[in-house]
């Protein structure tokens, strides 16, 4: 799952420092009720370091009843694609189910290079423009995780906030 962090307030600092909005954390009670209820709990959650990232993770994983300890990434904050892709390759090979909490264009453009054969034709559209604060890309790998980006795999699904 590629997460796009919660939408955050305006910044009187560091950009890494701003925190999450009202509406920021009403979408991550939106969003991870949804991915609970169609089974989508992670059991491995690798998380930006910048704040609205944090306080993202830790609302849906409150809300959804998660307790699953956050993976800090410093490179998910600053990094692109191949970044994020060899977070990901870098997961335990038992783990079952995936979360990364980071940013956009990243998020999206992760998404995109993901999207192979088989993927739902409106998903890749979408994050092809983008994904919205909150918005989740379910991608099903169906290899290890240290093949990811280097096999096919397929773009199932997005979940975005209604708030």
């Amino acid at each position: 799952m590629l997460v796009r962090h919660a939408k955050a307030r305006g910044s009187n600092g560091s950009d890494s420092d701003r925190p999450l909005s009202d509406l920021g954390y009403e979408q991550c009670r939106i969003v991870a009720r949804e991915m609970s209820g169609v089974g989508l709990d992670p059991e491995v959650a690798l998380v930006s370091t910048a704040r609205r990232a944090k306080e993202t993770f830790n609302a849906m994983a409150a809300a959804a009843g998660w307790a699953v300890e956050p993976t800090l990434l410093e490179h998910l904050y600053n990094g692109y694609v191949e970044e994020t892709l060899a977070a990901i390759r870098a997961v335990a090979p038992d783990c079952a189910t995936a979360m990364v909490v980071g940013h956009e264009p990243t998020m999206s453009a992760t998404a995109y290079k993901l999207a192979g054969a088989g993927s739902m034709p409106d998903a890749v559209t979408r994050v092809r423009r983008g994904l919205p604060t909150a918005g989740v890309a379910v991608v099903q790998v169906d290899g290890p995780w240290d093949s990811v980006g280097l096999e096919p795999t397929i773009l199932r699904w997005l979940l975005t906030p209604l708030a």
